[in-house]
């Protein structure tokens, strides 16, 4: 495990309706923090969108620049760690997937609400679940906010904001700034 990985490390989300801070569990999920901090510190993130937002569910971003352009991952898929104990609970932070287990790449998603049925139950990619790898630190508040904004549906995607919700940029907490 890499010196990142010892403490949990904090991500800041800096979006256009304000700060998210994230906490990550790299003990829980560490292959999971390690790419989603890979994707960090590549800068990926930054000047993409949260293009899924759903009240009472979960907001998702990740994978598209405005009108809903698709932003291809730069790296390999990763090993599903949903079987973690983690539970997809309001302010978790899990990583989404396609229907194959092992098919999560750069797309996140923070649950709104406690969401059991994300949750780990069985060895079928139905049941398998979305690995939860860290939480809401602070703006919960703008969280919620982003789940209850007018959406449509744009290039064949439902529940997408009418207004863009942009990343500006994402980056790792530094020790000078937690201190």
């Amino acid at each position: 495990m890499s010196q990142l990985l010892k403490a949990n490390p904090v991500v800041h989300l800096e979006t256009s309706l304000g700060l998210i801070s994230l906490e990550l569990w790299p003990e829980a999920a560490p292959l999971t923090v390690e790419n989603f901090l890979t994707y960090v510190n590549e800068g990926f993130y930054n000047g993409l969108i949260f293009h899924r937002v759903v009240p009472m569910f979960m907001v998702q971003g990740g994978g598209f620049e405005p009108n809903m352009v698709y932003r291809a991952p730069t790296h390999p898929t990763i090993k599903n760690e949903a079987a973690n104990g983690q539970k997809n609970r309001r302010g978790t932070v899990a990583i989404a997937r396609a229907y194959p287990i092992n098919s999560a790449a750069a797309q996140f998603f923070i649950n709104v609400a406690d969401n059991p049925q994300l949750d780990h139950k069985g060895p079928e990619p139905g049941e398998y679940g979305y690995a939860v790898f860290g939480r809401v630190k602070a703006g919960m508040h703008l969280v919620e906010t982003m789940s209850t904004l007018p959406t449509e549906t744009r290039a064949a995607h439902r529940d997408v904001p009418q207004d863009d919700i942009l990343i500006k940029r994402a980056w790792v907490e530094s020790s000078d700034e937690a201190g």
